[in-house]
């Protein structure tokens, strides 16, 4: 049974903001239909897309762009429409859109970046982070060789997945496999988390919340807040912030193969879990 399709037992779950980045709109590889369901699942009194939303360089290369990606930017404006306060800061990927940094589209507001004050009474820095990687600085060429990269080992691990979703295993990244293994991509995680928490602090923040490595985190840094929302095609992770000003990331895939050894423990219980959190 798709999980798109299943009904869900419970409201959808409020918080008082959700950080969400790195979706890649334009790619056979956004995991849209995940982001749906997310998206379904909760509400928000803030919600913060934190660049590369649409995969211009990938457009730019082949068009692709099916119903379900259409539905999330439609999903996006619902929830703008129905009050909630919805920020969009560009990232590389799509970084187009900068040409309207500061303008209004219709109900969302386009940012270079974002002070978000938590209840907890800290400043977190809101910014995609692609200015303190060096490649995509000063070798654009070699980012996008680098994307291009990317996007065979995510068609490898497509294929790697679909033989574990038949033993039902759940799903496992090749890239992220990668980065953790091989030394000069830790060393490059480690210098982009430096950089970002050098200027989270030179701009009186006590925190940052930031995209672009694909690597979700939550951890302090010299006493900075170190806050990564992860992506939507690899880890499908978000960040969220409870009422009580204490934050989470959500590991979607997690929560769903959670809901779906539950379906199969409880046959007979109709509907699905939402995600802890």
């Amino acid at each position: 049974m798709p999980l798109s399709t299943m009904p869900m037992r419970s409201p959808p779950r409020h918080y008082r903001a959700i950080f969400i980045s790195d979706i890649h709109l334009g790619t056979k590889r956004s995991q849209t239909d995940a982001l749906l369901d997310f998206l379904r699942a909760t509400e928000s009194d803030q919600l913060y897309i934190v660049g590369d939303f649409i995969d211009n360089w990938s457009l730019r290369k082949q068009w692709f762009w099916d119903q379900s990606h259409n539905d999330v930017i439609q999903k996006l404006l619902r929830k703008a429409r129905k009050g909630t306060k919805l920020v969009y800061i560009p990232g590389n990927h799509d970084e187009n859109f900068r040409n309207f940094v500061n303008l209004r589209m219709g109900r969302v507001a386009v940012l270079e970046e974002a002070v978000h004050l938590g209840a907890n009474g800290k400043r977190y820095l809101i910014l995609h982070g692609d200015k303190f990687d060096g490649v995509v600085r000063f070798a654009p060429w070699l980012a996008h060789l680098g994307d291009t990269a990317y996007e065979v080992s995510m068609a490898l691990n497509s294929s790697v997945n679909r033989v574990r979703r038949f033993f039902r295993l759940p799903y496992w990244s090749l890239s992220q496999y990668l980065k953790y293994r091989v030394k000069k991509a830790v060393e490059f995680i480690s210098h982009f988390e430096d950089a970002v928490v050098r200027e989270a602090r030179k701009r009186n923040c006590q925190g940052v919340i930031c995209g672009h490595i694909h690597t979700p985190d939550d951890r302090y840094i010299d006493g900075i807040h170190y806050l990564n929302d992860g992506d939507w095609v690899e880890s499908c992770t978000a960040l969220v912030e409870h009422k009580d000003g204490t934050f989470e990331i959500i590991d979607w895939n997690k929560a769903m193969q959670q809901e779906l050894e539950d379906v199969y423990a409880h046959p007979d219980r109709d509907g699905r879990l939402v995600a802890a959190g």
